[in-house]
This record gives structure tokens, C-alpha cells and sequence, in this order.
């Protein structure tokens, strides 16, 4: 059992950067591949970024790529993601996930086992 924790979410610019953390509990943290997810409203859950349990192999979708940034801290049991060049369209809950599988292979929410309460993420004009 794990349990996650997200901060660092807010009211943004567009252009502007924000930087979310996930803090876990319970065991350890580098057992688990971590990932950032996203739901906006009337939309399905998407995933954003995925690490694997060591921060050597990464994943990103398409619409983040070059913007955004996951890492991993196993010291401090905690995942980031940077977000840099905020748009509009990326106005979202963002939810970070862990996946019992260490490598970061699945994409979809039925590939992770558990998830944080979320933390809102507002880009405005």
C-alpha cells in the first residue's frame, strides 16, 4: 500500500511554469513506476508522464513534450513534474499515479494501482 499526496497546483498565466509534487507513503517508494495524469472537465482521464522506479526511462504524451518534465526523487519519495510554457488547453486536475510494475510501461489509469486526491491546475489568458 502506498499513499500520494499532490501539491504545488494554481492559477497560472499562460507562458507561465509551475512545478507539482507528489509526496508518497507507506512502502517503498522505488518499488513503483510513477506517472502524472490529467482530467479536465467533460474529458476522460489522460496520461501525462510516466518515470520508471530508478528516473533512467521516462514518458511523455505527445501534447507535453518539450514543455513538461517528470522526475524522481526515492530519498525524499516524492515525483515531480515541471511544467514550463503553460497553454490554456492544459487546464486540468492533474493526479499522480503509482504502478506496482517498476518500469513505466502502461499509458492507460487501469495500469496503476493507486492514486492521490488530485491538485488543480488553472491556465488563464
Amino acid at each position: 500500500q502506498v499513499q500520494l499526496v499532490e501539491s504545488g497546483g494554481g492559477l497560472v498565466q499562460t507562458g507561465g511554469s509551475l512545478r507539482l509534487s507528489c509526496a508518497a507513503s507507506g512502502r517503498t517508494f522505488s518499488d513503483y513506476a510513477m506517472a502524472w495524469f490529467r482530467q479536465a472537465p467533460g474529458k476522460e482521464r489522460e496520461i501525462v508522464a510516466a518515470v520508471n522506479w530508478s528516473g533512467s526511462r521516462t514518458y511523455y504524451a505527445d501534447f507535453v513534450k518539450g514543455r513538461f518534465t517528470i522526475s524522481r526523487d526515492n530519498a525524499k519519495k516524492t515525483v515531480y513534474l515541471q511544467m514550463n510554457s503553460l497553454k490554456l488547453e492544459d487546464t486540468a486536475v492533474y493526479y499522480c499515479a503509482a504502478d506496482r510494475g517498476r518500469f513505466a510501461n502502461s499509458r492507460t489509469v487501469e495500469g496503476y494501482d493507486y492514486w492521490g486526491q488530485g491538485t488543480q491546475v488553472t491556465v488563464s489568458s
